[in-house]
Formats: structure tokens, sequence, C-alpha cells
């Protein structure tokens, strides 16, 4: 997103046009910088944020063990059905401590079908990220900068967030 493009949405916010952030969404003034957490995925293989660098990211900090976080993960899993791809990934960051058997566990009881298995069992990624209760979503932006931030569950595949968050990616 150019940066022009990025102050004209941040400006119809401020001034309560017709981009509005749903749910409780709190967008920043300027972009924040964000720590380069480290996780796993699924095989066992070693990643960081900024592997993810050059596309939009709606990171979720959850674990399984978290009554919210269990009930919005569908809807994450339908956001990244709807604008999952090049340019937008939903990351389901989870900090559970027994690791990805039991997130994998988890996606296959509830149909999980579109969301890739990050898992962080130090569990300081939350730590890194300011995540002060689970769920904490952050969206970030291509450079790698987060623009705002939702503390708690949300419904992800709502129309109006969908709409706010293609206003991102686009």
């Amino acid at each position: 997103m150019t940066s022009l493009k990025l102050t004209v949405i941040l400006f119809l916010v401020w001034v309560g046009g017709a981009i509005a952030a749903p749910q409780g969404f709190a967008l920043h003034d300027e972009p924040q910088p964000v720590i380069n957490v480290r996780f796993l995925l699924e095989d066992g293989t070693r990643k960081d944020m900024e592997s993810l660098r050059g596309k939009v990211l709606l990171v979720n900090v959850w674990a399984t063990w978290c009554i919210p976080c269990r009930e919005e993960m569908p809807t994450l899993d339908a956001l990244q059905a709807t604008l999952g791809g090049d340019n937008f990934e939903v990351v389901a960051l989870s900090i559970d401590r027994a690791g990805t058997p039991v997130v994998r566990k988890f996606y296959d009881e509830i149909g999980v079908k579109h969301l890739k298995t990050y898992v962080d069992k130090t569990m300081l990624s939350a730590t890194a990220l300011r995540a002060v209760g689970l769920p904490t979503t952050i969206l970030i932006n291509r450079q790698g900068q987060e623009l705002g931030r939702l503390v708690g569950p949300a419904e992800w595949d709502d129309p109006e967030m969908i709409a706010f968050l293609r206003g991102f990616i686009e």
C-alpha cells in the first residue's frame, strides 16, 4: 500500500468517514515497529515475522485453552479463505506449550482448512507483541509495521470487517 493511500485511509478513519475500524479495532496514528518474533511451522521449520514481510498480515495471538480464541477461529479460517493469497495472510500464532500437535488436533476437530499452523510454545511472542490478553489480533503492513490491533474476539468473516481489511490490502 502506498503511503498516500494509507494516509487517506487513516484520515478518513480520523474524521469518521466511510472507512471506520469495526468491532473495537484500534488503529494507530502512525505505523509502529513490530519485534521479529520466531515460531515453528507444523513440519518443525523455524520461521520469523521477517520471513512474512511483503504481504499484509493479520496476526492473531491465541491458544487452544482460550475459549474466546477457540470460538473465533472458524471466522479467521473463513477470512483466510476469502482474502488470503499473495497479498494477505492470517497468521494464527498459537502460544500453546504443547506445541503443534495440540494445535493440529484442534484444527482437525473444528475443520480448519485454510490456516497454516504457527506455534511459539515458549510464549515469548505474546510478550514481544504486547498481547495483554487473548486473543490479541494485530494488523501489520507490507513493511512489517503494526497499523492497529484488536484485543478480544471478533467476527473476522463479517462483511464490515472484510471490507475494512480489504482497504489495507488493495
